[in-house]
């Protein structure tokens, strides 16, 4: 039977694996900087809990941000978790116009179990970022020799469009060491394209409009290293430390230029680097008698030294602060209201771009949500989270949104033998 279960596993990962390379969940104007919105990989139910992962560690939940949670698996259990989400997000700029979008899109696939004792797999696909923009300006501009080398002004639209992003697919191991630490890696491999498109359209006659197209393919892979310290104490309290760290990797990428006025012309952008930054996360979980959990998490991405273009002085230093609770009342009882989860969080943090010399200010985020037991005596959850946010304070652009995450963590006995 479980046989079954892990080809109709496979069959549906494979499916959704290329529905999730073929979309993009975002319509935002921030996502013209850098590689576009960052995604943080988290599950539904850390979402909820304001995005604190880094020290989770439960068999019953798969948490890919850090990899030495992994280890936690039991012989038995098969765990496999997919998630959708969809965003509302209204725009305010500087003269109090506004604009609202909703998007939808499949988030995230992944599966884990056990190797052997102490050694925990997982694998799955996870999106790196996103970028998905259509925007537009109007001004004047001077020009001359309009006739007789005049000098006048004519109106100009600028047109800013952006679409795609960076998918990947993971595969981490983890192991134990004496009792109270657990080690682990994730291997991402990246794969994908986006395309920055701006264009120039002007009311004068005889001024031919300009449209330009900045492409990148980035293909390449990455590796991330986790550490949890985790301890039982007094029967009812466990508490676990767990940090995270990425080195600085420099992209396996191509960018191209294309540009067209009279005639249209294609340059590949030689020595032109791209990096992903060095990454640090820390954070602290504990949990009372398997009912109360505590988390908080801190994280820093050194985006600064990074390249990008070939230059470093259009990306910032970022850094994440994320608190969250969760308490179920008897995870015990047979009863169904006894083993509902509530979930609720908090973060906030500063984005890794700049905005011409501008600095966009801090995002943050409220969150909320709930679990519910798949029947009295399954460890299968559905899991629904809900988050209200702001990005940037900037006057000249403001982002608010609503996101809600759906996510079902199965995490059944499959690998038994039935007898008779």
């Amino acid at each position: 039977m479980h046989k079954n279960k892990l080809f109709l596993t496979i069959i549906v990962a494979i499916i959704s694996i290329q529905t999730a390379v073929s979309q993009n969940n975002t319509n935002s104007p921030y996502t013209r900087f850098g590689f576009g919105q960052l995604h943080d990989n988290t599950s539904g139910e850390q979402r909820a809990m304001g995005g604190v992962a880094i020290g989770m560690r439960s068999p019953h939940r798969i948490n890919t941000v850090n990899p030495a949670s992994y280890s936690v698996s039991d012989s038995l259990t098969f765990m496999f978790d997919f998630g959708v989400s969809t965003l509302w997000s209204r725009f305010t700029d500087d003269a109090s116009r506004r604009n609202t979008k909703f998007t939808g899109n499949l988030d995230y696939l992944t599966m884990q179990f056990r190797l052997f004792r102490g050694v925990g797999f997982s694998a799955g696909i996870l999106p790196y970022s996103f970028a998905g923009y259509n925007f537009f300006s109007n001004d004047s501009v001077r020009i001359s020799g309009f006739p007789d080398d005049e000098v006048t002004y004519t109106r100009i639209t600028r047109n800013f469009t952006g679409a795609g992003g960076i998918n990947q697919i993971y595969t981490g191991l983890s192991f134990s060491l004496f009792d109270q630490l657990s080690l682990g890696v994730n291997m991402y491999y990246m794969f994908g394209s986006y395309d920055n498109i701006r264009s120039a359209l002007f009311a004068q006659p005889g001024i031919q409009p300009t449209h330009e197209v900045n492409a990148i393919y980035v293909n390449n892979i990455r590796f991330r290293f986790g550490a949890q310290y985790f301890n039982t104490f007094a029967n009812r309290h466990e508490l676990t430390f767990g940090a995270i760290y990425e080195p600085k990797t420099s992209l396996n990428a191509e960018a191209t230029r294309t540009t067209t006025t009279h005639v249209t012309e294609i340059d590949t952008l030689r020595n032109t680097g791209f990096d992903l930054p060095q990454t640090f996360g820390f954070g602290l979980f504990y949990r009372y008698n398997r009912q109360l959990s505590i988390g908080i998490d801190y994280s820093l991405q050194q985006w600064g030294d990074a390249l990008f273009f070939g230059t470093n002085n259009s990306l910032i230093d970022s850094w994440r602060l994320a608190v969250g609770l969760e308490y179920q009342p008897n995870f015990r009882s047979r009863r169904f209201r006894d083993r509902i989860m509530y979930r609720v969080g908090a973060n906030i943090g500063n984005p890794y771009f700049r905005i011409g010399e501008e600095m966009p200010g801090n995002n943050f985020g409220i969150t909320f949500g709930v679990g519910f037991p798949l029947a009295s005596s399954s460890r299968t959850m559905l899991n629904m989270a809900f988050e209200y946010g702001q990005i940037g304070t900037s006057p000249k652009l403001r982002e608010d949104y609503f996101k809600f995450t759906f996510n079902i963590s199965l995490a059944e006995t499959w690998f038994f033998q039935r007898r008779l």
